[in-house]
């Protein structure tokens, strides 16, 4: 499996801390955000390579990395921020396996278990929220299948936040997916 973890955002929402410092490196309980995801990417045990997808001040992001994990590991910049799929897009050369897509905006309770049993064509972990308007939410059918991801609905269709953690079995279909969405207005860079 491989893993993507975008992280070239400059964390606006966060200034002035994140002048200084990428809002993956800030420290919650003493420790880099960050840590707690590959700490969790690391148990998996089946890790083939981490993708990064850089930018703002990517050399302290790929510096810990680099020092705190030993996973063949591969360091792309995003200079343009186009969006989860510009972001993964960037990624698609190294592309040839099932992926595990997370983002490091949160630290999660998830049960990547569920990967090892996994015969959908993916996984896309949410939460329950009450406040559904400050998060991209996820619609399932009555099956609990994903529909759609509306992004900070004015409409109560979803209390489903999206945490940023997709796990992707069939990445040619991932591969034609972000493919569609580049070349889609008006949402370009979006999914």
């Amino acid at each position: 499996m491989k893993v993507i973890i975008p992280l070239a955002g400059k964390g606006t929402r966060l200034r002035p801390h994140t002048h200084v410092v990428p809002k993956p490196m800030l420290k919650v309980a003493g420790r880099p955000v960050m840590s707690y995801v590959m700490d969790d990417v690391m148990q998996l045990g089946n890790v083939e390579q981490v993708v990064y997808i850089t930018g703002h001040l990517k050399e302290k992001v790929e510096a810990f990395a680099a020092a705190a994990y030993d996973v063949p590991s591969v360091f792309i910049e995003q200079d343009v921020q186009d969006g989860t799929a510009g972001a993964v897009a960037r990624a698609r050369a190294l592309i040839d396996a099932p992926v595990l897509i997370i983002f490091v905006d949160t630290i999660f309770d998830a049960d990547l278990s569920l990967l090892k049993d996994c015969t959908d064509d993916g996984i896309i972990w949410t939460k329950e929220v009450e406040d559904y308007q400050r998060f991209g939410v996820v619609v399932t059918d009555a099956n609990g299948h994903m529909t759609r991801i509306v992004e900070k609905p004015k409409e109560p269709i979803s209390k489903r936040a999206n945490i940023g953690l997709y796990y992707i079995r069939n990445w040619q279909l991932l591969l034609e997916g972000i493919a569609h969405v580049l070349t889609t207005p008006p949402n370009k860079g979006e999914w």
